[in-house]
């Protein structure tokens, strides 16, 4: 494994632990810091692979829990695998399912073996473990797979996220054990909610086992920013400085501007395609609700300084218009953009830290809350 995945850091910050590198995978190099779009049907929403590659995304994420469900590893399989099957040619990660699974409250069941659910699409009773997750992730073929854990609600009790946590760590050997193919990395998930002495034992212990990389696990799950803030800076540090380090789920400039300042390298979130799809652009870190009257008789672009195709082509009035006739080009234009968006402020971040700028020239984002007199959102849903 340690052949054909390899991470290197290329520069660190001088005032914060923020860091760029490269990590290597058999599909190709993923410059970090850097965020990465979700395609949990083995699809980006909206988009063509070669729409995808357009906005400059390298690293995309598909769903192991989903496509289990529809259409099934097995077909993927038949397809070539996912990379052949979607037609996208770069790194793939896939999670493990969990999150997914302990987000249906209603339909599971959870025990030291694994969880037992109903299918959402035939109520078929499903059991999945920390063996079949890493079998049906081995089977779709992405370059790294995600352990299956246990991911706590918030609020809980601390009763319950201990039990939670601990039971990650032992599912988590049970996925070291099942994993069969060298091409494909595990990545650990650090688990422990809001409890920060949970979170830095749970790191530690992780860290012992010498993964591929490593994972920080059940925040942006309701905690208050500044909750996610400390979890981050508390954990990040103690996970092994010669390995990827990936926050799941968070990706608006403020969190990931934080999170990459306590040395955190690759982030997801489903934002920039959910946004789209309810006519919502991020616009410099802002949100825009393009149903407002003021961009219908707007014909500047969105961001005059985004390369992408929406920005070069169109005017915020013809995507106003698209959005309130609900017509699926708008998704797909402002999609399109909202990545791009995403994905060039991870690029900025990266040549600020090469140029030791990033506290300076990211000062803005390196608190939890907007500071006094910063504008926040701009016609926001």
């Amino acid at each position: 494994m340690k052949a054909k995945f390899s991470f290197q850091r290329l520069t660190s910050c001088s005032q914060t632990k923020a860091r760029a590198g490269i990590f290597l995978t058999p599909h190709g190099p993923v410059e970090t810091p850097r965020f990465m779009p979700v395609g949990t049907l083995a699809n980006v929403k909206t988009l063509t692979p070669a729409q995808l590659r357009d906005t400059q995304a390298q690293m995309i994420l598909c769903n192991t829990y989903h496509l289990h469900l529809q259409p099934g590893e097995r077909i993927v399989a038949g397809g070539g695998g996912l990379h052949k099957f979607m037609g996208w040619n770069g790194p793939i990660l896939t999670d493990s399912g969990g999150f997914q699974v302990f987000s249906l409250s209603e339909m599971r069941k959870i025990s030291e073996e694994g969880v037992t659910f109903r299918s959402p699409h035939d109520g078929q009773i499903i059991n999945l473990t920390p063996e079949r997750s890493i079998e049906i992730q081995n089977i779709l073929g992405a370059d790294v797979i995600m352990a299956f854990d246990e991911c706590p609600p918030y609020p809980a009790t601390r009763e319950d996220v201990e039990a939670a946590t601990l039971r990650t760590y032992r599912w988590l050997e049970r996925c070291i054990a099942a994993h069969k193919r060298s091409d494909q990395a595990l990545f650990g998930i650090v688990q422990g909610g809001v409890h920060l002495d949970l979170r830095s034992s749970a790191a530690i212990a992780l860290a012992q086992l010498d993964l591929p990389g490593y994972a920080i696990g059940g925040v942006s799950v309701g905690e208050p920013p500044e909750l996610i803030a400390k979890i981050v800076e508390a954990t990040a540090p103690l996970l092994p400085p010669e390995k990827p380090r990936y926050l799941m789920g968070v990706g608006t400039f403020r969190e990931m501007a934080i999170a990459i300042a306590s040395g955190v390298d690759l982030f997801d979130c489903v934002i920039p395609t959910r946004w789209a799809r309810h006519g919502t652009a991020m616009v410099q870190g802002e949100r825009w609700n393009l149903k407002n009257a003021q961009f219908r008789e707007d014909f500047t672009p969105l961001d005059e300084t985004c390369p992408c195709y929406t920005c070069q082509n169109f005017s915020r009035a013809y995507l106003s218009h698209l959005v309130r006739s609900q017509e699926i080009l708008a998704y797909t234009l402002l999609s399109i953009h909202n990545i791009t968006e995403l994905i060039r402020f991870t690029q900025r971040i990266r040549e600020a830290i090469l140029e030791d700028q990033f506290a300076t020239k990211f000062a803005q984002w390196l608190t939890p809350t907007p500071q006094s007199g910063e504008t926040v959102s701009r016609n926001s849903l």
